[in-house]
């Protein structure tokens, strides 16, 4: 797989993301569904957002290893949470923590819903390539 980012303005050199992300050859693709902080026995966190975020990177994390990925291989993050202001107030570096460990560089986007299922705040979407 050849992996190149795109990023044009020099703003985005202070983000957690880039703005385009192109893959040539890849060996696979792998499309994750919105994961959450849901326990394995199918129980939703009531937890706040920053809790509830490190739950919902785990279990992507698992999602992709048991899948033959890697983290790494992450283009693009979709976040989709309750209030962007508290995301970015409480989450940011659980979240850039995550993404620096993995070095990862991902098309990235961030959107305030009005709700997900039961008492979750937060919803990662992944697509991860090999």
């Amino acid at each position: 797989m050849e992996k190149r980012t795109i990023d044009p303005w020099k703003w985005g050199e202070f983000t957690n993301s880039v703005q385009a992300v192109e893959i040539k050859q890849p060996a696979g693709t792998l499309y994750c569904s919105g994961q959450v902080a849901i326990d394995a026995n199918g129980v939703p966190s009531a937890a706040d957002m920053k809790t509830q975020l490190s739950l919902a990177l785990q279990n992507l994390e698992q999602l992709i290893a048991e899948a033959g990925y890697a983290c790494s291989g992450i283009v693009r993050l979709n976040v989709y949470t309750l209030s962007t202001q508290e995301f970015f107030s409480t989450c940011m570096e659980v979240y850039a923590g995550w993404i620096a460990t993995h070095g990862i560089k991902q098309a990235t986007t961030l959107l305030e819903v009005q709700g997900l299922f039961g008492p979750l705040t937060v919803e990662l979407e992944a697509t991860v390539v090999k």
